[in-house]
């Protein structure tokens, strides 16, 4: 186990990673879903107004990186225009369904449970970008995902009392993020696309 100082250098380079991703939004090279990036605004922000109830401590502080980071290239797609995702029916949807997923839990108040909820609702954002990183990886920068992987990886590192309410959260985002690192470091979609079409030909 590491001590629990080790999360403030997870988010040091969890904001060092989201730098780069700012920067080529700046310059227009990738191209935030605005639904998933709103959405990962809002969501880690009630994860981590729960989390503070449940009095998790540090490990909270990745939590509320977690929105910040985000919230940094919402307002940076706004800036830079030519930077933004066209967004389809799907897009609006997935951000309803997250919306919901706050919903249930201004409903229910409760710390674990808010948490689930906050989770739920993040996936649905994350699911655009999901897409999107699948289908054009090239809109997308892998470096901020893999600099948010590792500072969730080592928040859960630094974990002694394994409550979900310290590791839920971190978990989650180590998962998404290495599954959007893995889909736009190595461009899966076109090369499965490309493998499909050398077998339609032979």
């Amino acid at each position: 186990m590491l001590n629990p100082n080790f999360v403030i250098v997870g988010v040091i380079i969890g904001f060092a990673g989201n730098l780069t991703y700012v920067i080529s939004t700046l310059r227009g090279k990738t191209r935030p879903n605005r639904v998933s990036w709103f959405m990962w605004t809002l969501a880690p922000y009630i994860a981590f107004a729960a989390q503070l109830h449940q009095h998790v401590g540090i490990q909270a502080l990745l939590t509320f990186m977690a929105g910040t980071c985000p919230l940094l290239v919402l307002i940076v797609s706004l800036v830079n225009r030519k930077a933004v995702w066209r967004l389809t029916p799907f897009d609006f949807l997935c951000g309803i369904l997250s919306m919901f997923g706050l919903a249930l839990w201004l409903i229910t108040k409760h710390g674990d449970i808010a948490i689930v909820f906050s989770i739920a609702a993040d996936g649905m954002a994350a699911i655009p970008t999901i897409k999107k990183s699948y289908t054009h990886p090239e809109s997308e920068g892998w470096l901020n995902y893999l600099a948010a992987a590792t500072a969730a990886g080592i928040t859960l590192l630094t974990i002694k009392n394994w409550t979900f309410a310290r590791y839920g959260f971190s978990l989650y985002l180590l998962l998404v993020c290495l599954l959007l690192t893995a889909l736009v470091r190595f461009k899966i979609g076109p090369h499965r696309r490309s493998a499909r079409a050398r077998n339609i030909l032979l």
